[in-house]
């Protein structure tokens, strides 16, 4: 009885252990994901997907991708997949845009993939840019002519992603940046707006060929002149204020040299009133003077007399001249 207990036992420990080994194995590889690999001839081991699982890689975003990738084609392996995805890589983004480009016979190596991804760029759409060219419309740019007439022209360009350029090449900004300095620079250089009115592919086909998809992550195709406006006359805006400005600097200096005309004129005002004071001081000193005069015997009194009949003779004269009408001839000698 103690044999067949202890035989019962030991079996019923036995299928415990293996149902927790069975247990451990399946935590550690993931089962369904070996047969499909298996099933789609992709060379995966249980050893590769427990390595995957201690350093903590998902073995779905790791094998689907390969699997994808074997159907498709491409030469890659788990060991650059999981590599990538280490490194912090969008490892389905990769492979999808390497099958996307080797559909449409483009040459992207896995290493050049991995680079853009990892450079912050969107691979995939990047080379769907290439398949498909995009279209990136600049806002309205405003220019001014030589005849002073502001002109605002908006424009589409058309632009395919550069595979090569990707990594270390400029984005959309630049492109736009760009476009819109080769219009202003245009439009500047044309004596009449008119002429641009006229013809505005000229001004595409200037911008274009200056090359500005140079060190970008674009190829430029075409730009299309799409909308030209007439804006305001900047010349005579310029003029005007110009000679308000002008204006304003003759009224200052006008008022300048009023503002001296004043102070010289209070001045002589102030030299005036200074020379009648000291002539009515010595008027004041006249009668003193003649009389010191006849006490010393230096003026006589017939001297005296003369002296005043000329004072009498020369305020008669000046009454009758103030008297006398305009025009009118004054009489001589106060008769």
């Amino acid at each position: 009885m103690d044999l067949l207990f202890s035989m019962i036992f030991g079996s019923g420990f036995a299928v415990i252990i293996a149902i927790a080994g069975i247990a451990i194995f399946l935590n550690f590889v993931p089962l369904g994901l070996w047969i499909s690999a298996i099933a789609a001839g992709v060379n995966v081991g249980i050893f590769n997907l427990i390595g995957m699982r201690l350093r903590r890689v998902p073995a779905s975003q790791i094998v689907l991708p390969l699997i994808k990738a074997n159907k498709a084609g491409l030469d890659v392996n788990v060991n650059q997949l999981e590599a990538h995805y280490l490194a912090g890589g969008n490892v389905d983004r990769v492979i999808d845009a390497l099958i996307a480009a080797h559909r449409a016979q483009i040459e992207l190596s896995f290493e050049r993939g991995c680079a853009i991804d990892l450079a912050g760029r969107n691979v995939l759409e990047a080379v769907q840019m290439s398949v498909n060219p995009e279209v990136i419309e600049t806002p309205v740019v405003s220019a001014v002519a030589k005849d002073g007439i502001e002109l605002k022209v908006k424009a589409r360009v058309t632009v395919r992603a550069n595979i090569d350029r990707l990594v270390g090449g400029a984005g959309e900004a630049t492109i736009i940046a760009r476009v819109g300095e080769g219009i202003v620079t245009n439009v500047g250089s044309s004596a009449d707006h008119s002429k641009v009115l006229e013809n505005p592919d000229y001004i595409s086909k200037t911008v274009l060929d200056k090359g500005l998809d140079a060190g970008t992550a674009f190829e430029i195709l075409s730009i299309d002149i799409a909308d030209v406006d007439v804006g305001r006359n900047i010349g005579a805006a310029l003029m005007t204020d110009q000679a308000e400005a002008d204006k304003r600097i003759a009224q200052a200096r006008a008022e300048e040299r009023r503002a001296m005309a004043v102070a010289k004129e209070q001045e002589m005002k102030a030299y005036t009133q200074e020379m009648q004071a000291k002539v009515v001081e010595a008027q004041a000193k006249v009668p003193t003077a003649m009389a010191e005069a006849l006490a010393n015997g230096r003026l006589g009194v017939m001297d005296y007399y003369r002296l005043n009949n000329i004072q009498a003779d020369t305020q008669m004269r000046r009454t009758i001249a103030e008297v006398s009408p305009e025009g009118e001839e004054k009489p001589e000698g106060g008769k």
